[in-house]
């Protein structure tokens, strides 16, 4: 991976340059398909044949994903890190909390604290789990573990050949006003930031 500074601006002086409810089974019902239609990177298309639970059967196209880890990091109890980077897909440069793709079998406790490292150039002394989101399981299998960071320190950040990423460093109280507006719209880290706000007692009862 590519080596970077460390860069974090403050609340509103960033300049552009980076199961859900737990209840839900990832067994669903029956299907049958061949070999993917596309292999990625990350991802694999395949068009699969499902037995629904009303005895119909469809074809459908199905993203499979390893899963993904998302992590608010504290800056201190009422300041966070986000960053800004740029997504080809969404157009631009958007808001964001740290992510990234689970290794195989990794655990995401291990995922969510590389990608913080790796994305940010801090290192977690602790980490609390928040739970886990389905992303669109309409066509894809993808699940992403959140988790909240605390006890920063500095570490070196190492960031991939396709990304590019500002640290900004805002309120809690900002970053949800943030999600509020539209201006940070990335569905995992509003639901990331709006998991950490309830359990620091920002959102009701925690």
């Amino acid at each position: 991976m590519a080596g970077s500074a460390r860069r974090v601006t403050k609340d509103g002086e960033a300049r552009g340059c980076r199961t859900a409810g737990g209840a839900a089974s990832p067994a669903g019902p029956a299907s049958r398909g061949h070999g993917p239609a596309y292999r990625g990177r990350s991802i694999a298309v395949y068009a699969e044949e499902v037995a629904l639970p009303n005895g119909r059967r469809v074809t459908l196209d199905i993203v499979r994903h390893p899963g993904a880890s998302a992590v608010v990091p504290f800056a201190s109890a009422g300041e966070v890190l986000l960053i800004r980077q740029y997504r080809h897909a969404a157009g631009g440069t958007i808001y964001e909390v740290p992510a990234g793709k689970l290794d195989g079998a990794e655990d995401p406790a291990v995922c969510a604290a590389r990608e913080l490292e790796e994305e940010t150039g801090w290192r977690a002394g602790r980490l609390e789990r928040l739970g886990e989101i389905w992303t669109t399981p309409g066509f894809t299998d993808e699940r992403i573990h959140l988790f909240a960071a605390f006890d920063l320190a500095p570490a070196p950040q190492r960031l991939e050949d396709d990304e590019i990423i500002e640290v900004v460093r805002v309120s809690l109280a900002r970053a949800l006003e943030m999600i509020w507006s539209g201006e940070l719209r990335d569905a995992k880290s509003a639901l990331a930031l709006l998991h950490a706000a309830h359990r620091a007692g920002r959102l009701g009862p925690a």
